[in-house]
């Protein structure tokens, strides 16, 4: 078995602590920034070795994977299916669970996962929801939902121009819809409501740093 040095305890508690206050597991560059490691690879080292003496659990085709054996509450998964754009909105692929299979997939808190939540992940691309603490590059965790209530963040699905946005709605009269950014930049747009289908709410966002 290898021995743990006080980087690797260290490296360990973080792991822990981090999991246990986020509900996630941290990233290689938290790891080093908390552990007072200057590089990445050198993490990358000891999470091997550590991996080898058992102690943690990885996976290579997911973020923020990092586990400890032993700890049966850590994180679930949630299959990552795509871009969205928080600004002009861009075609993402289809959101159907059915087509998760193969999808990277996600760690989020086990807790959000209650009450058989249906929920996936997208990565943001564009800064129309900075006020809303949503950041580029950011996942959004996304509830599947077909409606949600006035303010709320919603991934909506543009009948016409077969694109998505992530915006905050609101429902106006004469049955049009307010695609509200979250950025004093940025203009609201105004849909037909029949033009827009909801496809989810935002639940979480993580900041995916490598």
């Amino acid at each position: 078995m290898v021995r743990k040095t006080d980087t690797r305890e260290n490296i360990l508690e973080f792991i822990r602590v981090f999991r246990r206050d986020n509900g996630y597991s941290p990233s290689v560059r938290e790891v080093a920034g908390h552990c007072g490691i200057k590089s990445p690879s050198v993490v990358q080292y000891h999470l091997e070795q550590l991996e080898e003496a058992g102690l943690i659990t990885r996976d290579r085709v997911r973020s923020r994977s990092i586990g400890l054996v032993g700890d049966e509450e850590g994180p679930a998964c949630v299959p990552l299916l795509g871009v969205i754009a928080a600004g002009q909105p861009i075609g993402v692929p289809s959101m159907d669970r059915q087509s998760a299979a193969g999808q990277e997939m996600i760690d989020v808190p086990r807790d959000i996962m209650r009450k058989g939540r249906r929920l996936f992940a997208l990565r943001v691309r564009g800064n129309s929801m900075v006020d809303a603490m949503i950041a580029d590059s950011d996942i959004v965790v996304m509830e599947e939902a077909d409606s949600v209530n006035n303010g709320e963040v919603a991934a909506c699905w543009l009948e016409s121009e077969q694109e998505v946005t992530l915006k905050k709605i609101y429902y106006e009269k004469g049955q049009k819809i307010r695609l509200q950014p979250c950025n004093p930049y940025m203009l609201p747009v105004f849909h037909d409501a029949a033009n827009v289908r909801i496809q989810g709410k935002v639940v979480m966002v993580l900041r995916m740093n490598p």
